[in-house]
Order: structure tokens, then sequence, then C-alpha cells
């Protein structure tokens, strides 16, 4: 066994595996870490705890990517093995998943909270057992159509394509950022952007 050492990032990106779940809206965080490797030259092929990794550096930081293929459900299978093998503490955490409570387009970073509704961080969660680690949602919504787990699981419509690719080069951006240790700036950057808010309207009098 490899010796442990804990400078190492883990940052997953949590999906669900094979062809049927490609360019589908649950995938966004694992296609995130595809978007992550492409742009640094890390190569995503070798199948290790229950996933598929590559390792390398970026911006000077020693990073693993991880795509969990345990299906969403069991994420936290594949992460908690990452990060027992390489003695990973839960702050050298960084995991990108989808949000429907957040538009297309708008990203959320955290570095701690619950999973909320969202199956692969409840998994995650309940394995790491803490949940003092950085997440990048990657909004999805609205929800289109009333079935919540049909629209999560349908792929992306042409005309959404190019807020999807932007998307996933915000969260590219926002975790190099959080390597970095700039966790104030990419929530500063990332976390002011919101849906427009209601204008507050005196009520009306007869």
């Amino acid at each position: 066994m490899m010796s442990r050492d804990s400078d190492r990032w883990l940052v997953v990106g949590l999906g669900n595996p094979g062809a049927r779940y490609e360019d589908t809206w649950h995938n966004m965080g694992r296609i995130a870490v595809s978007v992550l490797a492409e742009r640094h030259g890390l190569f995503l092929g070798k199948r290790r705890f229950q996933g598929i990794t590559a390792e390398g550096r970026i911006n000077g930081e020693r990073v693993l990517l991880l795509q969990p293929e345990t299906f969403m459900n069991l994420s936290g299978n594949s992460v908690v093995s990452a990060m027992s093998y390489y003695d990973i503490a839960p702050e050298r955490l960084i995991a990108l998943y989808d949000d429907f409570d957040l538009p297309l387009g708008y990203l959320r970073i955290r570095n701690q909270g619950s999973a909320g509704s969202h199956n692969g961080m409840k998994s995650v969660l309940n394995h790491v057992r803490d949940e003092h680690f950085l997440r990048v949602r990657i909004g999805i919504g609205p929800v289109r159509g009333g079935d919540h787990v049909a629209f999560v699981l349908s792929r992306f419509p042409k005309e959404e394509k190019e807020a999807v690719s932007e998307a996933l080069s915000d969260a590219a951006d926002a975790v190099e950022l959080l390597l970095a240790g700039e966790v104030q700036r990419a929530m500063e950057r990332f976390n002011k952007k919101g849906p427009p808010q209601p204008q507050h309207q005196e009520p009306q009098r007869d």
C-alpha cells in the first residue's frame, strides 16, 4: 500500500455512470470534473475506489479527481474509500453536484451544511460523518415538468447547452479558487449571484 499523505485534495463529481446518464442534469457534478480534468491535462481513466480517477496537480496543488461509479445514492462508498486510502481530511474534500433549487447558471459555494434533498450528498455525509467540507452546488433549476426524478435524469435540451457549458466552466473556476485557498473569494464571486428578488410592494388599500 502506498504511504499515506494528507496534502492531497480530493475533488469529487457526483453523478451516475454509463451511457444512459450522459448529458443528464443529475450528472452536472460529474461532468464538471471532466471539464476540470481536460482543462489541466489530467486523464480520467484509472478505475479504483469504486470510481474513475485522475491524479496530478492543479495550480501547484496535488489533486485526486474522482467520478464515483457506484450510482448516485451510494456515492459515499467511493468517496470514503479514496479518503481513507490517502488519509484525506474532510476539509480537503470538494464535492460538486447538481441542485434544482438553484436556477441554471448559478452556483453556490459552501463549506458545511446538510445534504438537502440530494441523495448523492446524503450518502457522502453518511459515510464521511463530518459536514465540514467544501461543496460546489451547480444550479439546474427550475424543474421542467412536475416530476423531479424524471427531470434530473433527462438530457440537456439543445437550447440550454450553452448555459450548461458556462455553468460547468464556472464550476471549474470555483474549484481552482478553492484549491488555492481562496474560499472567501470564491463565495464572493459566485454566491452573490442569485435569482432576482421580487420588488416589495405596499399592500393596496380600498
